[in-house]
């Protein structure tokens, strides 16, 4: 909005001129994300006491997770304020990728924020029933593929590979059901992972710092023509997006560290995991997804094995799922846990940007 308002105004006032780039504009958005963060967090937290919003410990999980009880949850609300806020500011919002972007984060952070609400004060402390939240999402997810479907580019319905120059196919109205799918598993990938103090929130900042730079060469034609990837127009004002989700994720950090002040709940891993499909989606990284979000897919994935294993054999083969608790339960800390899967996801972000240049 800010360039729309004050670019124009170059003629007048030639500092302004700053405002077309989308460095600047990027720099500028994580910084305005972080700042909302970081000084309404300590407000936030007093607010959601007073309103006895605490988290919900299942009894079943690991026993040092007990005294967590009544730590204030429903965070998101706070991650998602300040995403918009600092996207409505910095983006190009006459850019259709922009408006999907931040309509991705507050459509599937108000499923999220239902869900916890309903855990908090309505009779079903489960929240949402699994078929109404998978339904929500699909709807969600159905209505942000049908705008891309409809305003994205030629490259919309493309299918690229890691380490390949040329799409390996065109899917047609298949991408429809497709881009549902990976939105819908995003969402409750990093849902899943978020079970330890910090372990989402830092491994969304490395996944979104990550798309900032995927999403910078790709809306650059002189970038995308030298690393042979598909030039995206409009793509790199997803790097401001990008920027602010790590923001509002770097101020947030700061509260929930170990021992967290605050949780983000359904709402904020629901909204990150939703804006994180939709990113790839834009950028035609879909499948590069899956070592970008590798942690994700380890906690997924674990998740799905542990439910097979259990009703076709009757036996875990993880003391818990997701593979953090398991972690936990074989005598790691907390804090280990975390810190190493942060050092796995950075590494993934690595391999996944070196493939850039391996093609």
């Amino acid at each position: 909005m800010l360039k729309e308002i004050l670019f124009p105004l170059t003629r007048y006032f030639t500092p302004f001129n700053v405002f077309q780039y989308i460095t600047f504009r990027a720099a500028y958005a994580a910084v305005t994300a972080l700042l909302i963060t970081f000084i309404l967090g300590p407000w936030a937290i007093n607010q959601l006491r007073r309103l006895k919003l605490g988290e919900k410990i299942r009894s079943d999980g690991p026993s040092t997770h007990l005294q967590k009880s009544g730590t204030p949850t429903m965070g998101g609300v706070l991650i998602i304020l300040s995403i918009l806020v600092s996207g409505v500011l910095w983006l190009d919002i006459s850019r259709a990728y922009s408006v999907i972007g931040l309509l991705a984060v507050l459509g599937f952070g108000l499923i999220g924020l239902v869900d916890d609400l309903r855990k908090i004060r309505g009779r079903n402390k489960e929240g949402l029933r699994g078929w109404y939240k998978i339904l929500g999402q699909i709807g969600v997810s159905l209505a942000i593929t049908l705008a891309l479907y409809r305003y994205g580019g030629d490259h919309t319905t493309e299918l690229y590979l890691p380490f390949l120059k040329q799409p390996v196919l065109d899917m047609g109205l298949w991408y429809i059901p497709f881009a549902v799918l990976l939105l819908v598993g995003t969402s409750n990938a990093v849902n899943l992972t978020d079970g330890l103090d910090g372990l989402a929130t830092g491994l969304i900042l490395m996944v979104s710092l990550t798309f900032a730079i995927l999403s910078y060469v790709t809306g650059r034609v002189d970038y995308a023509n030298y690393l042979q990837i598909p030039y995206i127009p409009g793509g790199g004002e997803l790097a401001v997006l990008s920027l602010a989700v790590a923001g509002a994720c770097t101020g947030f950090l700061w509260f929930n560290s170990h021992p967290a002040e605050i949780m983000m709940g359904d709402t904020g891993s629901l909204a990150l995991g939703g804006v994180v499909g939709v990113l790839a989606l834009m950028v035609k990284k879909e499948i590069l997804l899956v070592i970008i979000g590798g942690v994700f897919v380890m906690e997924a994935i674990s998740v799905i094995v542990q439910v097979a294993s259990f009703k076709l054999t009757g036996r875990r083969v993880f003391r818990m799922a997701p593979i953090h608790h398991h972690f936990e339960l074989l005598g790691w800390s907390e804090t280990k846990v975390v810190l190493r899967l942060w050092i796995l996801g950075g590494l993934f972000a690595i391999l996944s940007l070196s493939t850039l240049k391996i093609r």
